[in-house]
């Protein structure tokens, strides 16, 4: 048995005054924010990096029982290890540990008492500078007979920071002007909520149209400051989706977004023939999802406009979310076109549409990403599923683009992400004039903001012209 794969003590009667062991560990964030997590402390100076910047030490430092607890590894793991019952410590914190530190924690035998089997033992941490951070001691009673056992291999821990990949998908935006956005009767405290979110961050400059009156009461009701939003007052909410449609023909909003109306009543003003805001492309919708377990974003359409998109539907689809992912900074996505099975068969219209797609990239009729299906979902974002059922392809496992047969699939597959994996979600309606954030009813403060950062992103770019590609050239089909 491999040294690495058990653990054993050693007796007192084994260890002498003067030996010793030694475990050196780094700091890492997720070390800090395990450690608060498990103790409930959470003083700022720990997990708070802004507040950290004020403090004396000017950065995010080690909870000081971080280093007491690695003194306490090496008494129950090796030094004397199984079998030791800690009776005493005494520390004493000469520095902070930062992250990146390098500590080496060494415990050194001082004393020994062979009428009880105590041992009383040294603990000294210093940093990779040799500087002293913790120093004390430490009494044990030590094991008497040998132990030597398989070690317990312990499940991986992982941290599902909600907060930190929320502000990255904020950052996004970071130095561009925020969008002048005309939102649609926001008249639920959850949709205003997401409004002045947006606004306080600096994402947008909305423009209220709704009923006055009942905005304002939610906004009393709720503590929300409109002092600085404009507020246009109209009777209903479709005449609130008509007004807004309005302003961005005039030049006056340029972007929507979707508050507390129905998704069809502010959709037949955007489609409407001479008064919407239609181009030559179809309007579609794209979620941006980022699933804590998959290495990078995921773009999944149509999840909430095309109920039953055409093969010339879906040209377009795809069109509109390579698009989008070039103005996210992916300059040549990968897009998965799924269906249930790997094998074109006629009995399945989705594998039909799926290959063609793939064809029709190959002809330039799409462009500016890689194409391949049909693939099922595994074998999209999972390499090891691909390579399993042999297929060999340069998007199955790296899909940047999830493109679903029709509506109720890309729905079920963008909620299931959200509730069963963590995953947060952004959504932007993509292909007219101007981008439109299109919220669920059900989605909190946080999902609408983030979603209105996607919106201020595409209309701060400007790269999707009314029925053009903002990319040339012809893109392969996948191998």
């Amino acid at each position: 048995m491999s040294p690495m794969n058990y653990i054993e003590n050693r007796t007192y009667d084994e260890i002498k005054v003067g030996d010793s062991a030694t475990l050196i560990r780094t700091l890492k964030p997720q070390d800090i924010q395990l450690f608060a997590i498990m103790s409930g402390d959470v003083n700022p100076a720990h997990v708070d990096p802004e507040y950290a910047k004020s403090s004396m030490f000017r950065e995010v430092i080690a909870h000081g029982m971080w280093g007491g607890a690695l003194i306490s590894t090496v008494l129950g793991t090796q030094f004397p290890g199984p079998g030791t019952i800690y009776l005493d410590q005494t520390l004493h914190f000469s520095r902070p540990v930062g992250l990146g530190d390098i500590i080496t924690v060494t415990l050194t035998a001082t004393r020994k008492f062979d009428h009880n089997h105590h041992i009383i033992f040294d603990c000294l941490c210093t940093n990779q500078d040799g500087q002293k951070v913790i120093g004390g001691t430490a009494e044990v009673l030590a094991p008497t007979e040998k132990i030597k056992r398989e070690r317990i291999e312990m499940p991986e821990v992982t941290l599902l920071d909600r907060e930190a990949r929320y502000q990255h998908l904020l950052a996004r935006t970071k130095g561009m002007p925020p969008a002048l956005m005309a939102v649609v009767h926001p008249c639920d405290a959850e949709s205003l909520r997401g409004v002045v979110t947006a606004a306080e961050a600096g994402l947008i400059v909305p423009i209220l149209v709704g009923p006055a009156a009942k905005i304002r009461a939610i906004a009393r009701e709720h503590g929300f400051d409109l002092a600085s939003m404009e507020i246009i007052d109209v009777a209903h909410s479709h005449d609130a989706a008509a007004q807004a449609v309005a302003l961005v023909r005039a030049g006056r909003a340029e972007a929507l977004m979707k508050g507390s109306l129905h998704t069809d009543e502010l959709m037949e003003e955007v489609v409407a023939t001479g008064t919407g805001l239609r181009t030559e492309r179809r309007i579609s919708h794209v979620f941006i999802a980022d699933v804590p377990t998959y290495p990078r974003a995921l773009l999944i359409t149509d999840a909430a406009i095309n109920i039953e998109p055409t093969l010339d539907d879906k040209v377009h689809i795809v069109q509109n979310a390579i698009d989008l992912a070039h103005i996210l900074g992916v300059p040549e996505p990968k897009v998965a076109i799924l269906a249930a099975v790997e094998m074109v068969t006629a009995k399945m219209r989705a594998t039909i549409d799926a290959s063609a797609l793939c064809k029709m990239a190959d002809r330039g009729q799409i462009t500016g990403g890689i194409l391949d299906g049909p693939l099922a979902f595994d074998n999209a974002v999972s390499i090891v599923a691909a390579k399993t059922k042999g297929i060999r392809s340069a998007v199955a496992g790296r899909a940047d683009i999830l493109v679903v047969p029709d509506l109720e699939s890309g729905n079920m597959l963008a909620k299931q992400l959200e509730y069963l994996a963590d995953a947060l979600l952004a959504g932007v309606v993509v292909g007219a004039s101007v981008p439109i954030v299109l919220t669920s009813r059900a989605d909190s403060a946080e999902a609408r903001s983030a979603s209105a950062s996607q919106a201020t992103h595409v209309s701060a770019k400007k790269s999707l012209p009314a029925g053009a590609s903002s990319s040339s050239g012809s893109s392969p089909c996948a191998p």
